[in-house]
């Protein structure tokens, strides 16, 4: 089994379970790709705007992802808190 970091996100009523392990850039939230479970224009950008942030590109890990609770917005940021 692969080594992972995991954090929690919290944001109004969402709940963000966040697990990033080394790989080559697959993002899934909810055992979907992220473009998908993201549709909307600039939520993606968000959440990968922390990797640039800590200097990180986002292409060298894999990201997976369990959300639940709350709207849109709230589990958009809960990841990117997360």
């Amino acid at each position: 089994m692969a080594q992972y970091y995991e954090a929690v996100g919290r944001r109004k009523e969402s709940t963000a379970r966040v697990r990033l392990m080394d790989g080559s850039g697959n993002f899934t939230v909810n055992e979907k790709e992220a473009v998908v479970y993201f549709p909307r224009v600039g939520d993606l950008n968000d959440i990968l705007r922390s990797f640039d942030t800590v200097g990180q590109d986002a292409k060298k890990y894999d990201v997976t992802v369990k959300v639940m609770g709350g709207g849109v917005t709230g589990q958009t940021e809960a990841v990117r808190l997360g």
